[in-house]
């Protein structure tokens, strides 16, 4: 059974399930990963969902406000024993239900041109590409998305 709790940058679960994605992307990111860290930073960040499965940790994702009524998609992560059952697009439906209530009228998010998995998921929930945006522009491995909520 999977559950949802809506948490803050605070919770323990968050933040080991962030460590899990650090290390993951470390090794996809290459040598990039110390400029993508750098904006990743999960210190108050309010509106966090973190996933469970039996009792578990196994997913995270998180909405933080990036300009006006757009906010941004941060740190979306599955464990690897828990991909292939639809639980990232869960995540995705749920942030995108949470903006809503706070009045938020578009989603915008980055991810890396080699994080295929990450960017067929988007493209699967209707997230169209993007110019890249902020600390992005100009950055040639960077693909940014929106969605209107």
């Amino acid at each position: 059974m999977v559950t949802i709790l809506k948490t803050n940058s605070q919770n323990p679960d968050f933040i080991s399930l962030v460590k899990q994605l650090d290390a993951y992307l470390a090794v996809t990111d290459g040598d990039e990963h110390a400029f993508y860290d750098q904006f990743n930073k999960i210190v108050n960040i309010k509106h966090v969902l973190v996933f469970y499965e039996n009792d578990q940790p196994i997913a995270c994702g998180a909405i933080k406000q990036f300009e006006g009524n757009t906010w941004e998609i941060k740190r979306m992560f599955t464990v690897v024993q828990a991909r292939g059952k639809g639980i990232a697009s869960k995540i995705l439906a749920e942030l995108e239900n949470w903006a809503k209530e706070l009045e938020v009228e578009k989603l915008i998010l980055e991810t890396g041109k080699r994080q295929t998995e990450a960017i067929a998921l988007y493209h699967k929930n209707a997230y169209s590409v993007i110019e890249n945006y902020g600390q992005y522009v100009d950055v040639k491995n960077s693909v940014c998305f929106e969605k209107l909520v």
